[in-house]
């Protein structure tokens, strides 16, 4: 038998149209931005997307900023490593 093609997923209304490497960067920033992730404050995992870059938990009603498809970018976990190393050396 023949091999079959991939399931589109979320790109599927664009159909064949715009090209498959825009399909795929749209795709992983669309699905990230969909997910469901935890949140920093109660720890569930119920953060959702409000608007770009604003994020809310449904269960505690925290609402903070973070990246536009992630609620913490790599930018901003980097950020908070270095904090981290720098309360840490202040407290010896």
């Amino acid at each position: 038998m023949a091999r079959r093609t991939k399931k589109a997923g979320i790109v599927a209304t664009f159909g064949a149209r715009y090209g498959t490497s825009v399909r795929k960067k749209y795709k992983k920033a669309a699905e990230s931005s969909k997910k469901k992730y935890q949140c920093p404050k109660c720890t569930y995992s119920s953060v959702k997307r409000i608007s770009s870059g604003i994020w809310q938990c449904r269960h505690c009603k925290h609402k903070f900023a973070g990246g536009a498809y992630q609620p913490l970018s790599d930018a901003m976990k980097n950020r908070l490593l270095i904090f981290k190393k720098v309360n840490e050396q202040m407290d010896r």
